[in-house]
């Protein structure tokens, strides 16, 4: 089965205008940003790239979680993208996600290390990271602990 998703694009003017995206559930101004001599108003490919990877991310890591019969009390990530611009040509190079996994204070150490080892897993399971696969270097740094424990 395929599912198609839509988006519409405006922009009107030149390099260092604006534009904006409708998408469905993203409707969003968009502009190159600041840190490459652009405006820096909305969001730009750049930061969308980043959303799109660890949304894409996080929401595997908790179905593969929930299959797994591991219920976090809080599931939380940060991500970071490093873009090389050398020469003027923009390479986006690397993206790392630190999701934060927090279970309960009666997990077992089958279930510290379940929970690590899917949070590896998610990363080659995500449609994005896959997409993305050999152009852009993915790393997946995961804490796991348990609530009043420390870091795993």
């Amino acid at each position: 089965m395929k599912h198609p998703f839509h988006l519409k694009a405006v922009w009107n003017g030149g390099r260092n205008s604006e534009g904006t995206i409708d998408a469905g559930g993203l409707k969003t101004v968009i502009s190159i940003p600041q840190e490459m001599g652009g405006p820096g108003t909305g969001t730009n490919p750049d930061e969308m790239l980043l959303g799109a990877s660890s949304t894409c991310y996080l929401i595997t890591l908790a179905a593969m979680l929930e299959r797994s019969d591991i219920t976090p009390d809080e599931l939380t990530m940060e991500s970071e993208a490093t873009v090389d611009v050398t020469n003027n040509v923009f390479t986006y190079e690397r993206i790392v996600h630190r999701p934060r996994i927090v279970l309960s204070a009666d997990a077992t150490e089958a279930d510290l290390t379940k929970a690590e080892r899917l949070a590896h897993k998610a990363e080659s399971s995500c449609m994005i990271s896959r997409a993305v696969a050999g152009n852009v270097e993915m790393e997946t740094q995961p804490v796991i602990v348990t609530i009043g424990a420390n870091a795993v």
